[in-house]
């Protein structure tokens, strides 16, 4: 993909491998779900990278301790925007890319619409602006395919329990803000998504996650 591509194009060629992102709110079973998918995946021979944003690499775990477990006040809203786009930057250069390039599939827990979502929506720092920020800074690589695992609000702070980083103790009405985002970036381009009510059983899910990948990997080949 060409360094020259402007903000906020959609560019989804990167060489061989599959690149396949997993969103929702917390506690919506995201890290469950990407465990189960790199499982099967790796039973049937493929080439299968985990990952996860932020901490996915060495300076991503720095990045993740100071913008998730400071005090809260500790990160300004527009720098928080900014330390989340530094880690994907570098995450999908050393990590992404070049997995991608070699033909694996990729698999993170969380990518840009993340940062749509929390830091565009909820801080309210502008859905355009920080969705802009994202792709320029991953050159304009996006998942082949998003499964957003929809949970409600009041059900994601269940499942969360007692501990929790700066993000997960905002109020309610700020994560029905992520949620609603959520859905609407994925109304607004339902070939790329796979949207799953999450308060099904674990299994119903990886199962229709499986499905999905298994037909987009037999159309690759």
């Amino acid at each position: 993909m060409s360094e020259q591509t402007p903000p906020g194009t959609q560019v989804c060629g990167h060489g061989r491998g599959l690149f396949v992102a997993f969103e929702g709110g917390d506690g919506a079973g995201k890290s469950t779900q990407a465990g189960l998918l790199a499982g099967w995946l790796t039973e049937q021979g493929r080439d299968v990278v985990r990952t996860h944003e932020p901490g996915g690499t060495e300076l991503g775990r720095t990045l993740r301790e100071l913008v998730l477990h400071g005090p809260d006040g500790s990160v300004s809203p527009r720098a928080e925007a900014l330390i989340f786009a530094a880690d994907r930057a570098h995450h999908v250069a050393t990590l992404v890319r070049p997995a991608l390039e070699r033909g694996a599939v990729v698999i993170t827990d969380r990518y840009l619409d993340s940062s749509v979502a929390y830091q565009g929506a909820a801080r309210r720092l502008g859905h355009d602006e920080v969705r802009q920020l994202s792709v320029w800074a991953v050159e304009g690589l996006l998942p082949d395919l998003t499964v957003l695992l929809d949970v409600p609000t009041g059900e994601g702070r269940a499942r969360r329990g007692e501990e929790h980083d700066r993000l997960e103790r905002e109020a309610d009405d700020f994560h029905e803000r992520v949620r609603r985002t959520f859905l609407d970036l994925a109304g607004d381009d339902p070939g790329r998504y796979l949207v799953l009510d999450a308060t099904r059983p674990p299994e119903e899910l990886a199962g229709a996650v499986r499905e999905r990948v298994a037909r987009m990997l037999e159309e690759a080949a």
